[in-house]
């Protein structure tokens, strides 16, 4: 069955609104979405980007994308509200995402991005991450408890080292074979590749 892996961080306003259309645009291609969870920050720092990119433009440009934030999410019409908390900690959401087996994540993703930027609940709080998880149909203390194990702190750093390789330079990001997108706004490009296309240039 044909794939796109969906590299994304819970940090970005961007990966949540590009998830709330992911799976609807593979199913439209008769495709599958991988779920692959990374710590934006890290790769910032690893590619030499500011650790929170709109913080460092010029007042109009923030301006813009904060505007265009809305008008994705009007385009969508999916609930968007900007969290009182920014930038946001979330290192342990990944590692939970990372504890799900690969065919369950999506049940797990979409509820934590959701508390994250509709419902504006603290994703460093266990308690809040304990009662995400178990209303989304999963063991909400045991997947919190593995944030703290070892093998799964390493399954980040691993995650998050993939993505620096593979060339990423934000998220969300999107791999089709050997083509890398990044951007909710390169869904269109997403759709047009799992059926095939590759641009002429790039």
């Amino acid at each position: 069955m044909k794939e796109v892996l969906f590299y994304f961080d819970f940090s970005s306003p961007f990966a949540y609104l590009g998830a709330t259309q992911i799976e609807s645009v593979a199913a439209r291609h008769h495709a599958s979405v991988a779920y692959r969870p990374f710590l934006l920050g890290a790769l910032f720092k690893a590619i030499g980007t500011p650790d929170v990119p709109l913080f460092s433009m010029p007042s109009a440009k923030q301006a813009v994308i904060q505007a265009d934030m809305l008008r994705w999410a009007d385009h969508w019409a999916v609930p968007f509200r900007f969290p009182t908390r920014f930038p946001m900690i979330t290192v342990k959401p990944l590692r939970m995402v990372l504890q799900v087996p690969a065919d369950h994540r999506a049940a797990l993703v979409g509820p934590i991005f959701r508390a994250a930027w509709v419902e504006d609940r603290d994703l460093s709080d266990d308690g809040e991450l304990v009662a995400i998880a178990t209303s989304a149909g999963f063991d909400g203390p045991a997947l919190v408890a593995g944030t703290r194990d070892e093998a799964v702190k390493h399954g980040l750093k691993t995650s998050t080292e993939e993505a620096v390789r593979r060339g990423l330079c934000g998220a969300p990001s999107f791999v089709v074979g050997d083509l890398l997108l990044w951007g909710q706004d390169r869904l269109d490009f997403v759709g047009r590749a799992l059926d095939g296309w590759r641009p002429t240039h790039g």
